[in-house]
């Protein structure tokens, strides 16, 4: 039987004027068959068992007062470190599990940068460390074996052997950055404690994923597991990140502020709680080892670009992939993609990629096309249509692997047969299969330890790809996700296909009728509606509920370990982690610990990895697909290294002003762990938007690396074309950006090359700036350009500081006003809707080239060089040219612009050559009236220069230029 979801339609009324015909209505999913002829999960198969999480528990057990810590013994210098056996102080404690006996220290430097403290149990034999650790091939080593010599380092390393402590010291200030003084370390089979004290007022940044401000506070808790959730404020989500850097300031002498950052690493992708308080920051986790990377810095960016180097500089991602997306859930066919695409053209907004949500899978099963309203033929069709226009397409791809109905013969799906011949499923603890329940009913999941996965999934990639031509993939789902807890289908799946145990949006009790902060008070009407429809849903659930009763769970749930397997209380461990899902159940909505891999592995230890390596083998499958291209993907889950293979996107945020301004912190935070290859939905994905918020996000991230607009099923549709401002603002950022697209694409080869960010903080490019230290409604993009953006409802201005002091310059991107620096104090700055602030700082040279519908319209056209002079007279900057898709580069190039005494010069290093003109050149902060200008020896007339905003513009610079602007040097003098 034929079953996909159905949107109901509602009353649903668009937020603002709209621009086309239909922009009021909510989309009607066209299908044959409702999601209600199949049976449907009850509710209660995805609630868990409800538990205390310790840090809630005002009576749980103090492990520091409980257990007694360790002695150091047999203390050994060895190359590049030391060694030492820790054993227990005192009686066993046993906690949250049972004590390790004896411990072993292994302490190493290297680089000077460096400091790797790791303490496992003691003489386990290596084949069997992976039960502490994590494989090498699945989370790289920061210090792999080096033979540093210690003298060299940055840091010292400070031990005390009884009571067990150890501190970490900045050399070249005596600073302690961490130390275990006074602490005791807990060490058991599925709890770790150790605590570091930290200076008072002290600014942590990191830990994530998380939705928080960018500094995290000194009273505050951190829980870090990957989940399927949505977007909750301070609370874990689809990552995790075990990474933070603190910034501290020392006033010097001449009573000026220096700033010093260092990093912390810890290399354990288990269950944890991290604690911060007043003067400490405690780690707690669930298993796994202690292993600790210092990054001596100085500076924030210095700590950032160490880090993303030790866990996997990021992907150098295609140039198209730079332009704008546009995706939805609920474009039901390939008329409504052709639709949207046309539309864009028609309004004269650039679009570079169509994405299709689960809309167009056969039953919701991955590799598949719905043969009705997503046919091979019209798909095909408007696939060539779009790549011969030099647009893409990225379909979704969730976990979870369709098992068919065995009772049923016509239910069959060959790329689970073929998953089936390979061996590549999870398995219950007792060798069955482990499934679980996602979008297309009940589950598999592929177990990537498995030998025979990687060729099944890279098979099964390119076997898709010759009938759907995508350009990239999107892994959703990957935390990993199920919507039942435990191995619910082991009995059930002759029930196949089953309805999600919940109601999709749209369907009756589940109308989408939320709208942003403030909605009442500029669309009174609509809002007036909005409420009364949320009033009648709500009095109707509730007399639902009362008519049908509390559920029973229908579906059995494999909860006992098979003896043998595992000593450890795997499903429910002693010590509760925070964790967001009901009753804090490591099982709710997601594979249940106890689903066991083929190398003997547990979820329990490997389920923050779990869309880590569905991002590395979908990337080695991509490579496959698309012989000597770089794969494009966008992954939910994440984990360090992630970014080597993939982008992130936001996950699931709603439709607030609040979510739009923690967009912010939440890019800076995947800057921190090396997934520059970032963006949110914009104008919101749950709820409805309305015109004001989304012309103020399509324009907010048209300067986020990631660019795409993407929306929840049966909200108002929210194309940048519905409303007339909309569509003018977005034309107005999406000018700028793809100006800025070669700026952009060096940002990104530096990132590849060397771990630099790409969206910066701006504590980071002023680390000296105490003031800073909080700063996130604004931000940098590169070193050259700073984005202020209004994130307030019916604000007409907004605010922001301009670092650096009175001698920074700092220019208006519009008119090339010039203004100094700030020192700490916030400017007010005019912003009426459609205008976003956008300011160079002098002392930078951007390679800008005209921009067109897409990028690969923009790459043809002519170049203009901005010159943003500092209060010097200087300015530099550099651009990076390749054929912009292709993994290993036959010529490239790399441009130095340096300007200084009057006089532009271009060097070039590399052998590609390009076409493309210069069209002219702009100078910022050219105090006086030039006598001439000349191009190399050649005189120059088409120029003029303005005294009151003392901008210079030489033009008609195509004929001295032809042949190629960056194909050969060459000088600008005034």
């Amino acid at each position: 039987m034929r079953a996909v979801a159905i949107a109901i339609a509602s009353t649903l009324l668009c937020a603002g004027p709209a621009t086309t015909q239909g922009a009021t209505t909510a989309t009607t999913a066209a299908s044959s068959t409702s999601w209600r002829s199949i049976p449907t999960l009850p509710s209660d198969v995805n609630k868990g068992r409800k538990l205390l999480a310790n840090l809630e528990d005002p009576n749980a057990k103090d492990a520091q007062r409980l257990c007694p810590g360790y002695t150091a013994i047999n203390i050994r210098n060895c190359p590049g470190g030391l060694s030492a056996r820790l054993v227990l102080s005192g009686a066993n404690c046993n906690v949250y599990g049972t004590d390790i006996d004896q411990l072993d220290l292994r302490v190493l430097f290297g680089p000077e940068s460096r400091l790797n403290v790791r303490i496992l149990p003691a003489e386990i034999p290596e084949e069997q460390e992976s039960w502490y650790d994590t494989n090498e091939d699945y989370l790289t080593r920061t210090v792999k074996g080096v033979h540093f010599n210690p003298t060299n380092s940055h840091f010292g390393f400070q031990l005390n052997s009884s009571p067990f402590e150890f501190s970490v010291v900045r050399k070249s200030t005596g600073d302690i950055l961490f130390s275990t003084k006074g602490n005791k370390l807990v060490f058991e089979n599925q709890f770790l404690e150790f605590r570091t004290e930290l200076p008072e007022k002290y600014n942590l940044y990191g830990l994530g994923e998380v939705m928080h401000s960018i500094r995290l506070g000194n009273n505050y808790n951190r829980t870090l597991y990957a989940t399927d959730v949505n977007d909750p404020l301070d609370e874990n989500l689809y990552g995790s990140h075990p990474f933070y850097y603190e910034h501290r300031y020392a006033t010097l002498e001449d009573g000026s502020k220096k700033g010093y950052a260092h990093g912390v690493y810890l290399r354990n992708l288990h269950g944890q709680d991290i604690l911060l308080r007043e003067k400490s920051l405690t780690w707690r986790t669930i298993g796994g080892m202690v292993d600790l990377t210092f990054y001596s810095g100085p500076t924030p960016t210095d700590v950032i670009a160490d880090h993303v180097k030790a866990v996997g500089l990021p992907a150098m991602q295609q140039y198209w992939t730079l332009g704008f997306h546009q995706c939805r859930w609920g474009y039901y066919n390939v008329s409504d993609l052709e639709g949207v695409v046309e539309t864009y053209r028609d309004f004269n907004i650039p679009l570079e990629t169509i994405w299709s949500d689960i809309d167009y899978m056969d039953q919701y099963r991955d590799w598949t096309n719905d043969p009705v309203t997503y046919s091979l033929n019209a798909f095909s069709a408007f696939l060539d249509k779009i790549h011969e226009n030099g647009q893409h397409f990225v379909p979704i791809f969730d976990a979870g692997i369709y098992i068919p109905n065995p009772n049923n013969a016509s239910d069959a799906y060959s790329y689970y047969d073929a998953g089936i011949a390979a061996d590549a499923y999870l398995k219950n603890p007792n060798g069955s299969l482990y499934i679980g329940a996602v979008w297309p009913g009940f589950t598999v999941f592929p177990d990537w330890s498995a030998p025979g996965t990687q060729d099944w999934w890279t098979d099964s990639f390119q076997k898709w790809h010759k009938e759907v031509e995508y350009d990239g993939i999107w892994l959703d789902m990957n935390e990993v996700s199920s919507f039942c807890v435990g191995s619910c289908g082991s009995k059930n799946i002759t029930q196949n296909p089953v309805h999600p145990p919940f109601s999709l949006p749209g369907e009756p009790g589940n109308l989408i009728l939320d709208y942003p902060e403030g909605f009442n008070n500029t669309n009174a009407t609509e809002a007036t509606s909005a409420t009364a429809a949320i009033e009648a849903r709500n009095s109707a659930n509730a007399a639902k509920a009362a008519a049908v009763g509390p559920m029973s769970m229908a579906m059995p749930f494999v909860s006992q370990v098979t003896p043998g397997v595992d000593i450890r209380a795997i499903n429910y461990p002693p010590y509760v982690i925070n964790h967001v899902q009901n009753g804090h159940d490591l099982a709710v909505h997601a594979a249940s610990p106890n689903a066991t891999h083929s190398d003997g592995s547990l979820e329990y230890d490997m389920h923050n990895l779990w869309g880590h390596l569905e991002t590395k083998a979908t990337y080695k499958s991509l490579l496959k697909v698309f012989r000597g291209k770089r794969p494009f993907i966008i992954s939910r889950s994440t984990a360090p290294g992630t970014g080597a293979w993939a982008g992130h996107w936001g996950g699931d945020n709603a439709s607030k002003w609040f979510y739009m301004a923690l967009s912010i912190p939440q890019a800076l935070s995947f800057s921190m762990f090396g997934i520059p290859m970032f963006g949110v939905d914009t104008c919101g994905f749950n709820g409805n938007t309305d015109m004001e918020l989304c012309a103020r996000w399509m324009q907010l991230s048209a300067f986020f690396p990631f660019y795409r607009n993407h929306n929840v099923l049966s909200a108002i549709p929210q194309e940048a074309y519905r409303w007339a401002a909309v569509a003018d603002a977005s034309r107005t950022a999406m000018a700028i950006r793809y100006m800025l697209l070669p700026y952009i694409y060096t940002l990104f080869h530096h990132a590849h090359t060397a771990g630099a960010t790409v969206m910066r903080a701006l504590s980071w490019e002023f680390p000296d700036d105490e003031s800073l230290v909080e700063i996130d409604r604004q931000f940098m993009l590169g070193p050259a350009i700073m984005v202020a953006p209004v994130l307030d409802q019916s604000a007409n201005y907004t605010n922001a500081t301009f670092p650096g002091g009175e001698n920074e310059k700092w220019y208006d991107w519009y008119t090339h006003e010039a203004r100094n620096g700030s020192e700490g104090k916030l400017v007010d700055l005019k912003a009426p809707l459609g205008h976003i602030p956008v300011f160079i700082r002098g002392g930078n040279v951007l390679a800008l080239q005209h921009p067109a519908y897409t990028t690969a319209e923009s790459r043809k056209n002519p170049w203009d060089v901005l010159v943003a002079l500092d209060s010097e007279g200087d300015a530099s900057g550099d651009l990076y040219l390749d054929d912009g898709e292709s993994l290993v580069q036959e010529k490239t190039a790399f441009i130095t612009l340096e300007a200084t005494n009057s006089l532009l010069n271009i060097s070039r290093k590399g052998q590609l050559t390009s076409t493309e003109a210069l069209s002219s050149v702009t100078i910022l902060g050219v105090s006086k009236k030039p006598n001439q200008i000349r191009f190399g020896k050649a005189k120059l007339d088409n120029w003029s220069w303005r005294e009151s905003s003392q901008v210079l513009k030489v033009r008609g610079l195509e004929g001295v230029t032809k042949g190629g602007v960056w194909s050969k040097e060459w000088e600008l003098s005034w």
